[in-house]
């Protein structure tokens, strides 16, 4: 019991124990669900479905992590995800021209300048409200709202309301192709959660980030730039929305101004707060970020799988997260310990 405890008062016990709760249960009505299968190359299956499909909200979800660890939030990411699936599609695109008498689909600009410019649209988005929130002095929700209504409206403008089909295979690879055997995405963001993991944990750019969220004054203080590193944390959120956004369109293989990245901002919350990481800033935790989007993306499949009804897909995700929420609670444990160690009524005295 004692072991239990000490376990379970770990701030990643619950996300752990939640995400192969949910294995479980799609293992129970699915029997082929935890099968891998090696075809053409590369591994099937519903896991690595959902790794590829959980890649995107990962990305999003370390740029979340990394606002709210300064006592911000960014409420503009899936419009951001929608503006940079927007911008590489119209260039991507795809043109049908002729060799040699053989029909070849070519890209409108070449592809890196393509992948460049939507992710440095998506950087000066997270720029612009770093700007808001740190520069102007703006209360992060409002700044962040102003570019989440804006910014899909930019998306719309840019697609003209339609979705935009993307013909150049090449750019399909980002979000279909396969690496040593597991879809490229998982890559991307793997390499995203090291890179960051070393910067935070190899220099003092943590111990920043914890003390502005935790005492922003006294940070101030001690001599840390407390506007610039706002400032980029606003960015790094903007990038990571915007390669997101690639990994979405190159895995429709097209972009969608009305629907890509809709309300992604809110599993995005979900999934940083299901990990552990505090909303009013100071902890955080990168590994349970990463299982929060795997919980989301797992949730999401489990209801597919288990045939729930589309109309109350979203009521049965809010009360798994306000479960899992309330268990990772140490006030609400505290309270259930005590109700069950009270004594019945008409005991011995």
């Amino acid at each position: 019991m004692i072991l239990f405890r000490k376990v379970s008062g770990h701030r990643l016990f619950w996300p752990v124990f939640t995400l192969f709760a949910l294995l479980a249960l799609n293992a129970a009505f699915n029997p082929g669900f935890l099968q891998l299968r090696w075809r053409d190359g590369h591994l099937y299956g519903s896991l690595i479905d959902i790794l590829n499909r959980a890649a995107p909200l990962v990305l999003v979800s370390l740029g979340m992590t990394m606002v709210i660890a300064t006592r911000g939030i960014d409420i503009s990411v899936g419009a951001v995800v929608a503006i940079s699936a927007a911008i590489a599609a119209l260039m991507v695109g795809g043109e049908l021209t002729m060799v040699d008498g053989v029909k070849t689909v070519g890209s409108r600009f070449p592809m890196p300048l393509a992948l460049a410019a939507a992710l440095g649209v998506a950087a000066l988005c997270g720029l612009w409200n770093g700007v808001l929130v740190a520069g102007v002095g703006m209360q992060p929700i409002i700044a962040t709202l102003i570019l989440m209504v804006a910014g899909r409206g930019v998306a719309q403008l840019l697609t003209g309301g339609q979705i935009i089909t993307v013909y150049y295979s090449p750019y399909f690879y980002l979000g279909n192709g396969y690496l040593l055997g597991l879809p490229f995405s998982v890559f991307v963001a793997g390499a995203v959660v090291l890179a960051l993991h070393l910067m935070l944990t190899r220099t003092a750019l943590g111990l920043f980030v914890q003390a502005i969220g935790i005492n922003p004054a006294a940070a101030h203080m001690a001599g840390v730039r407390q506007k610039r590193l706002t400032v980029a944390a606003y960015v790094f959120c903007g990038l990571c929305a915007g390669i997101a956004g690639l990994l979405i369109s190159s895995n429709v293989k097209s972009a969608d101004g009305n629907n890509a990245g809709l309300l992604m901002e809110l599993d995005a919350i979900l999934a940083v707060t299901l990990g552990g990481t505090l909303l009013t800033g100071g902890r955080f935790s990168l590994a349970g970020t990463v299982l929060g989007a795997l919980i989301i993306q797992t949730l999401t499949s489990t209801i597919y799988s288990i045939g729930v009804p589309p109309e109350v897909n979203l009521l049965v995700k809010a009360a798994v997260v306000f479960v899992v929420m309330l268990l990772q609670s140490p006030e609400f444990r505290a309270m259930l310990r005590q109700w069950a160690l009270r004594p019945a009524p008409g005991g011995a005295r």
